[in-house]
Formats: C-alpha cells, structure tokens, sequence
C-alpha cells in the first residue's frame, strides 16, 4: 500500500512476537514496547537532513554530520502511546512532546477527545504521531485532524501493529501522512480488536482490565 513502510528488521520481529504473547507480563510488555519504539524511530527519522559542523577531537579538528532543519515532536496518543514513545525520547531527548487524549468509543468506535496539548509553531516542525495499534483508524485520523489544525505540515504515524481497514481509512483520508508499522495483520474482529494482534496495548501496558 502506498505511504506504508513495514519495518521487517530481524529485531522488530522477534520482539513483536515476544510482545504478542499472552503470556507476557506487565513488566515485559512495557519494556519491549519500550525497546520496539526505538528501533521504530530509527526507520521514521532515517532521511532526517544533516549538516556539516566543525569540531574537534581530542587529537584534532574535523568536520562531522549534526542533524539539521526542523526540529522534532513525538505526539504520543493516550494512553498507549505514552510507554511507545518513551524509547524514542531516548533518542532524541531534545525532542518536544505533544499529548493528544483520544479513547474510541466502544459501541460506535468513533474517536473521543479528552485532552490535547501541543508545543506552538507546529508549522515548522516535523510531527511524529505515535499508538501502538492502528486498528479501525478513527482515533488516528482524528489525532492528525487535531495535529493539522495547529498548523503542522510535515507529519507522520508511527505504529506497533496495523489492520487492513485502519490503513484504508488512514491512506484514504490523510494520503499525505506516511504510516510506519512493524505488521499488518488479518483484519479487524467484531469488537474493532486487531487480530491475531496482541489484545489491548493499553490494558496489558498499565495492567487494567
């Protein structure tokens, strides 16, 4: 599909099948989450520009690569996208954090907004929407509707597991927004859950059922 990166590394894959089972705990959920935002980001920042900068070593001068243009906004969707977002802040620990509170509704899936709060000058920035599932696609698209309407240009959605009908309706509807992913599964079933997917990212992150 077009705009969408699956990220087949050898690492991402072996821990999205470590994080799907069932039988993981808490604990471990949260740390590969951890671990997969950040080999994540190193494919969503891949063509970041760079620059050249003088420095020197300690035996002498040189000139070296610093990342350079447009600075970077993780905006993690709430409340599973806050654990996903943290091996990425590791990174990049100059980054700015946007929080965009959106939960679907169970009986109509369609997106709710509870909260949002956003650095200004968004415009000029590169926005990187982060949630681990992308599943119908409601709260995603309603978050870039959000991200858009402050102004930002430059956007892209980072998530762990998508559904074919979350990235119809994310493609069709924000075709300029590029979706990087570590799968795509089957589909979606009669609740709106990915499947074969790995349940609720959020209960099994926090322990809540």
């Amino acid at each position: 599909m077009d705009g969408v990166t699956i990220v087949n590394h050898p690492l991402v894959q072996h821990k999205l099948t470590l994080i799907r089972d069932k039988n993981r705990s808490t604990k471990g959920f949260r740390t590969l989450l951890n671990e997969i935002g950040m080999l994540l980001c190193y494919e969503v920042t891949r063509d970041l520009p760079l620059a050249d900068v003088e420095i020197e070593t300690p035996l002498t001068k040189m000139t070296g690569k610093e990342i350079a243009g447009k600075k970077l906004v993780f905006a993690p969707i709430l409340r599973a996208g806050l654990s996903f977002v943290e091996g990425m802040i590791d990174l990049v620990p100059s980054a700015r954090i946007a929080h965009i509170g959106l939960y679907r509704d169970p009986e109509t899936f369609v997106a709710v907004e509870y909260f949002f709060k956003a650095p200004t000058n968004l415009e000029e920035r590169l926005v990187i929407v982060i949630d681990p599932m992308l599943a119908t696609a409601n709260t995603a698209v309603a978050a870039i509707d959000r991200i858009k309407e402050r102004g930002a240009k430059d956007i892209r959605f980072v998530c762990l597991l998508a559904a074919p009908e979350g990235l119809r309706l994310f493609t069709g509807e924000h075709p300029d927004v590029p979706v990087f992913t570590a799968a795509v599964d089957r589909g979606l079933d009669e609740h709106g859950y990915i499947r074969p997917g790995l349940g609720d990212a959020g209960d099994r992150l926090f322990g809540t059922k």
